[in-house]
């Protein structure tokens, strides 16, 4: 067998494993949580007869390695159950609250990839001039404001004082893509922002480490414009690090959403989430925990095989 292809198989069985070992902790954390899921449902005045009819309903008098197990078997085959509280379908409540989650991820990648892979060139390009200490100065501050800091400044500039954008975030089916992207637009910045900076630094750090390489000072030598060089050898040649923490980043802005999603009240994962966490809604919580353990694990399979591809390293570990 090919030792890339070996490689590949590896990273696959890895991530499986590492998606079985996440499914355990999600389902042993919700499981050794305070309090009683029936009581919440039926409230401090239920009888205990109430309250055991209610556990046998939802299996809570089984073990907790069959409940698990019967969990994760309806996982695989896309049934998450209903949800104690409004007694709805887990799988179809999640599938439209994921759309919107990746809708809003994708507008902020589609903003934040290329426009930090260019500032990092940017700021290697001029470096330990004015504009590297601007960029680096900029992206170091936006970094540093706490998530829900950041989306309330730009909420009370944008759609307080300015009036360019809503504040309230709500999408539905019914809305064109220019309206959506309106609604989006400042949840988008604020997730921008917070990214920017990482995907930024990391470029940078790993072209200029690139740009220390015997065969730089070769086409330096040789009369080649900088920028030409960067962009010629030193990029491919750094491609493995920057698609690691672009992954990374975007694993960020399907997981991490959480709190900005609460902030302009938008109707993603993240609010499904909080609001059924709020309501001790375990089912859900269980759910959403799993695919959000599936979607990072899954980009960070994607960056390491790339990295193996690009890196001939790897590809020829002989």
């Amino acid at each position: 067998m090919h030792p890339v292809l070996t490689l590949v198989i590896q990273r696959l069985a890895l991530g499986l494993l590492l998606l079985l070992a996440a499914s355990v902790l999600i389902f042993v954390g919700t499981e050794i949580l305070p309090g009683d899921v029936a009581q919440a449902v039926l409230g401090q005045g239920a009888t205990e007869q109430a309250l055991a009819n209610m556990r046998a309903q939802m299996g809570l008098d089984q073990p907790a390695y069959i409940r698990y197990f019967q969990w994760l078997a309806g996982a695989i085959q896309g049934d998450f159950g209903v949800a104690l509280s409004n007694r709805q379908d887990i799988a179809s409540s999640i599938s439209r609250r994921l759309g919107n989650t990746l809708f809003l991820a994708s507008v902020a990648a589609a903003i934040s990839v290329p426009l930090a892979i260019f500032l990092g060139l940017l700021a290697v390009r001029y470096r330990d001039r004015w504009p590297d200490k601007l960029i680096s100065g900029i992206t170091l501050t936006s970094i540093s404001l706490p998530e829900f800091l950041l989306g309330y400044i730009m909420m009370y500039i944008f759609a307080v004082q300015l009036g360019w954008f809503p504040s309230v975030s709500n999408i539905n089916a019914g809305m064109s893509f220019g309206q959506k992207l309106n609604a989006v637009a400042l949840p988008a910045l604020v997730l921008t922002l917070v990214v920017l900076a990482h995907m930024m630094r990391m470029t940078r750090a790993a072209i200029l480490n690139v740009m220390q390489s015997a065969y730089i000072e070769t086409a330096e030598l040789k009369g080649l414009r900088r920028l030409t060089i960067i962009a010629r050898h030193a990029m491919p040649n750094s491609i493995a690090p920057i698609v690691n923490v672009v992954m990374i980043n975007l694993a960020y802005l399907v997981v991490g959403v959480v709190v900005i999603e609460v902030v302009f009240v938008y109707p993603g994962m993240g609010q499904y989430l909080v609001d059924h966490v709020s309501k001790r809604d375990v089912p859900v919580v269980q759910a959403c925990g799993l695919i959000f353990a599936s979607v990072y694990i899954g980009l960070n399979l994607v960056a390491d095989i790339v990295s193996i591809l690009s890196n001939p390293r790897l590809r020829h570990p002989k």
